[in-house]
């Protein structure tokens, strides 16, 4: 059984331009794709393949039921290799990607990119297929948006678009740059005046200011991770508010993890060089509440940018790095100003 003997209305065949990511997918789709019954065995399915052979090439057997509906899918090996009486929905799997049909050719890309598949079945709103794509189709979008995202990324972290850092005008690069460089020069001075709030605490255990880089730069370390890892995992998908409490859940205890291992290592240290439990102590607290919180806002201000229909690609970086320096700074000064008091 074909892709003729379903009775779907008749769509646009594939086309030979490369389309743009913003197209709709249905105009590149291809509707010449084998399809299988359900409820037939595998020797009735060859034998219905063999009187009525495709007219395009197979990658992957798409699995129908009476209405049409799809139900799963039978790659090639395990449709050869399994035994002709066994029954079709005994050998398929059942779990199908699959896009709908006002999906966008980003959309089929980003399917591609994230499942590695040869091809991916569109369908309509009663789960009826109503064509194929194919990996070769995408080739050059997604090429470019691999490239795009990867290289973007980096300059991400620092408020700075891959586009920007190409001008060839020094002052179109200043104006693009500079901007977000102010996150950092307001988080700086903001730490600076924060020290100075707590001058009494470092008079008094001058050792206290001697880690203030190492409490810093392990928690903006944190931080670049955590926003690296979400504007990855984002890459233009749209989070929910259940998606980004997941995440959030998921990265406080990995945050929490990595700040009880730094926080003991330091305070090790701290215990070695100093021959006193006060400064470590402080050290503890700082780094195991600055890390954890350091891991949460990495991963909450990109998703929460996205929730909020903003794009987070520049603001992510710097702002994450200036909160991440205010919090940790709170709490190692706090608790020092707490067990000093």
């Amino acid at each position: 059984m074909t892709q003729q003997d379903v009775d779907l209305p008749k769509l646009s065949a594939r086309t030979t331009a490369v389309p743009g990511l913003a197209d709709p997918v249905t105009g590149s789709m291809r509707r010449d794709f084998p399809t299988l019954l359900v409820d037939q065995t595998i020797e009735q399915a060859l034998a219905g393949l063999r009187a009525e052979p495709p007219s395009g090439r197979i990658v992957y057997f798409y699995v129908v039921d009476s209405e049409k509906r799809l139900c799963g899918v039978v790659p090639t090996r395990r449709l050869l290799l399994s035994p002709p009486v066994a029954m079709i929905r005994d050998i398929m799997v059942h779990q199908v990607v699959k896009i709908p049909i006002a999906a966008t050719v980003k959309d089929a890309c980003e399917v591609f990119v994230e499942h590695r598949l040869l091809a991916i079945p569109v369908v309509d709103l009663e789960d009826r297929i109503a064509g194929v794509v194919d990996v070769d189709l995408y080739t050059d979008e997604l090429a470019d948006l691999d490239r795009r995202q990867t290289s973007d990324d980096l300059f991400q972290l620092i408020g700075v678009h891959l586009s920007e850092s190409s001008k060839a005008d020094p002052w179109s690069a200043f104006t693009g740059r500079f901007p977000w460089l102010l996150a950092n020069i307001i988080g700086g001075l903001l730490a600076a005046f924060l020290t100075g709030m707590f001058e009494v605490q470092l008079q008094k255990v001058v050792a206290l200011a001697l880690f203030i880089p190492v409490v810093l730069a392990l928690a903006e370390s944190v931080a670049i991770q955590s926003v690296s890892l979400a504007l990855q995992a984002l890459h233009g998908r749209q989070p929910t508010l259940e998606s980004i409490l997941r995440k959030l859940q998921t990265e406080m205890l990995t945050g929490l993890l990595l700040g009880l291992s730094c926080g003991t290592v330091v305070s090790l240290v701290a215990v070695i060089w100093l021959q006193q439990w006060l400064v470590p102590v402080c050290l503890a607290g700082g780094l195991i509440g600055g890390i954890t919180l350091a891991a949460v806002i990495g991963v909450a201000i990109p998703n929460v940018l996205r929730w909020l229909n903003r794009e987070p690609q520049v603001a992510a970086g710097p702002v994450s790095l200036a909160v991440t320096d205010m919090v940790t700074l709170l709490l190692y000064f706090g608790l020092a100003r707490w067990l000093i008091a």
